[in-house]
């Protein structure tokens, strides 16, 4: 009897993996067609929070001009890398003009992020390609969202620009999210044992 339990639950385990398999490697595939943005603050008082939304707001404006035109991930990296200097500059003048003298740092790289909603899309959990942004010592809360395709600025059924980014199967996983919550928890429980082990 209990060489037959763990035979079905063998069984169940290896088909479990097999239907997810597809859906992990679509996940996957999002990661590489978005550009993400990070910011962190200096720390987590009222005022370090409310700066690092005003960073947020003069940097998206920045780049929402900046990829006005871009028609893929790789060139929205290369005007952000080209344009890095002025977005810091941006970010600074911005705290400048608010009474903070606080350095900001910025960079591209490879990062991971957990699920994340943003109002009627959900970005699974992953290692993506992203702005990072530092205000200060950068201790504080920190906000994220999708750069490219813009996101961030997106209200509620106006999420086009991602929507001709992706297949229509990946927009499917992220738009539909309450078909696919459970398959994006396994996901990013997967990531996690896979980071305590890689």
């Amino acid at each position: 009897m209990k060489k037959l339990f763990k035979s079905i639950l063998f069984a169940l385990v290896v088909t479990s993996l097999f239907t997810f398999l597809p859906f992990e490697r679509e996940c996957r595939a999002i990661s590489k067609e978005v550009l993400r943005i990070h910011i962190l603050a200096d720390s987590d008082s009222e005022r370090d929070q409310n700066l690092k939304l005003k960073v947020r707001d003069s940097i998206l404006n920045v780049t929402e001009d900046l990829y006005s035109d871009v028609a893929s991930k790789e060139e929205a990296i290369r005007l952000t890398e080209k344009n890095l200097s002025s977005i810091i500059k941006t970010a600074e003048n911005t705290l400048r003009e608010n009474g903070c003298n606080k350095p900001v740092s910025a960079e591209i790289c490879n990062m991971d992020f957990d699920i994340r909603n943003y109002g009627d899309i959900t970005m699974p959990s992953g290692n993506y390609t992203a702005l990072r942004v530092k205000i200060g010592s950068g201790e504080g809360k920190n906000w994220w969202c999708v750069m490219y395709p813009s996101l961030c600025l997106y209200t509620s059924g106006d999420s086009k620009n991602l929507e001709d980014e992706l297949s229509d199967k990946q927009y499917e996983f992220i738009s539909d999210t309450p078909k696919y919550e459970f398959k994006f928890r396994i996901l990013e429980y997967f990531d996690y044992f896979c980071n305590l082990f890689g």
